[in-house]
Parts: structure tokens; sequence; C-alpha cells
């Protein structure tokens, strides 16, 4: 699959929809695919015709992480691109003027929950779920997590369920504010475009100025990104990685030993 059909796009009006396309793999996010969704938001921001996004996944998943199957240990120069390519696509969506909203159906794992929280809002369906699960392959995680996480949930409820990563069902994440809208199983997108719709006639310079102002304080989250990038360059690097990817394809518990060598 090229990277082109990795992604989806179609308007509704003045509502872009983009669509995670590999739903063989619950729409892990492999090279190709955050280069292509990267290019998809950064084309919907430059595109005057479009006043609101929706970004969803396809088969009936957001997106179930990173595609630990082409994940490998990796020297500083290339896990660094790698890790940059990912926040690429969050700097698109913060800064971006235009709302930008999540429409999770299934598991939204790993970087999928960190790529929800990264947008404006979060319509989610009944069956969906959440989880912050870097840690299971010896990651610390990335895409924002560390501003959008704690500026939701506050830095204690934050820092635990990136510690004791586990399956949040989707009424779970509503109430501990993870969630902004539960919806009936199956109807995420149509009520998260139905709410793009409504934002589409907007004020577009006020929702810039709100978007900026709530992003650039307190806590910088681009800043956030950059020191992300730092973290993740150099653990893809480290033993801790390689044992978790290689437990992963083995379908056996990591052993992890938190050395550098």
């Amino acid at each position: 699959m090229s990277p082109t059909e990795v992604v989806l796009t179609r308007d509704t009006g003045a509502v872009r929809v983009i669509t995670l396309n590999r739903p063989e793999v619950r729409n892990a996010i492999d090279w190709p695919l955050r280069i292509a969704l990267a290019e998809a938001l950064e084309k919907a921001d430059a595109d005057g015709t479009v006043r609101a996004v929706v970004l969803t996944g396809a088969g009936g998943a957001f997106c179930s992480g990173g595609d630990v199957a082409t994940m490998e240990r990796l020297p500083e120069e290339q896990a660094r691109p790698r890790a940059e390519a990912a926040q690429r696509v969050v700097r698109a969506i913060w800064r971006t003027p235009k709302p930008v909203l999540a429409a999770v159906e299934g598991p939204a794992y790993g970087a999928g929950t960190s790529l929800a929280l990264a947008c404006d809002r979060i319509v989610a369906s009944s069956t969906a779920a959440f989880s912050t699960s870097f840690t299971g392959v010896g990651l610390a995680g990335d895409m924002g997590i560390f501003a959008s996480l704690p500026a939701r949930i506050g830095p204690a409820r934050a820092k635990q369920l990136m510690l004791l990563p586990a399956p949040i069902t989707a009424p779970e994440a509503h109430a501990l504010g993870l969630v902004d809208r539960l919806v009936e199983e199956g109807a995420a997108l149509e009520t998260a475009c139905a709410e793009a719709t409504r934002l589409a006639a907007g004020p577009p310079l006020a929702f810039g100025a709100i978007k900026e102002l709530l992003g650039a304080t307190p806590a910088a989250p681009l800043d956030v990104l950059d020191r992300e990038v730092e973290y993740q360059v150099r653990l893809f690097d480290s033993d801790d990685f390689a044992e978790g990817v290689a437990a992963f394809h083995e379908k056996r518990r990591p052993v992890f030993r938190g050395i550098q060598e």
C-alpha cells in the first residue's frame, strides 16, 4: 500500500475528514502512515475552504498505536527522524487555528491515545478503549502526551496512567475527562462530523486565538514535543526497547533490565 493510500481524505462541506487506513493492523502507525497523516493535516490547514477537521480510523478502530511489527532497535541517527515524524503530526494539529476533532471507535492505544488527546475535542463510542501502553515496549511516550494528558486529568493521575497502563473503557475515560462526548457504538464519526460542521460555521480567528492562548500557557506544549523526541531517541537505542519488541514478536512478557549499552 502506498503512502497516499494509508490515509484517506474527503470533504463534507467545510469539514475535512481524515481517515487512518490500515484496518488490517487496526490502523497502527508505521513510517508511511505518520508521513501521510502529517501531510494530510498540513494540507487541511493550508486549504482555505476547510474550516474544521475530523480525524478517525477505518475498520472500526481508531489507532492501535505504533506498529511494533515494524520496529527495531535504532541508533540515534535513525531514531531521531522517526520520532520527529511522529511529532510533526501533532505540531500540525496544534499549530492549525482550525478545530480538530477525534472520532474514536474501538481501540486507541499508545500512540493512538496520544493522537486522540492531541485533538481539540474527542468524541468516542461507548465501546472505545484507551491505553497509554508505551512502557510495554520500553518507551516513555510521545506525540504530545506529556502535555495533553496532564492538561486533561492533572499530572498526578497522568503519572499513574503512564506508569501502570491498562485499558480504560470509554465510559471510564469520559468520567476522567479524557473523552469529551460519549455516543453509541458506531456513532462517533457521524457525531464528530455534525459538531465539526457547527464549528466550521463559527469564528475562525477567535478559534485560532483560543487554541494559541490555551496552548501557550502554562506548559508550552510545543516545547514538550522537543523533549519527548530526546527521550524517545535514547530509548529507541536501549536494551529495554529491543527486549520489548522481541517479547511482542515472541508473544511473551518482556523482561526489562534498565541498562543502556
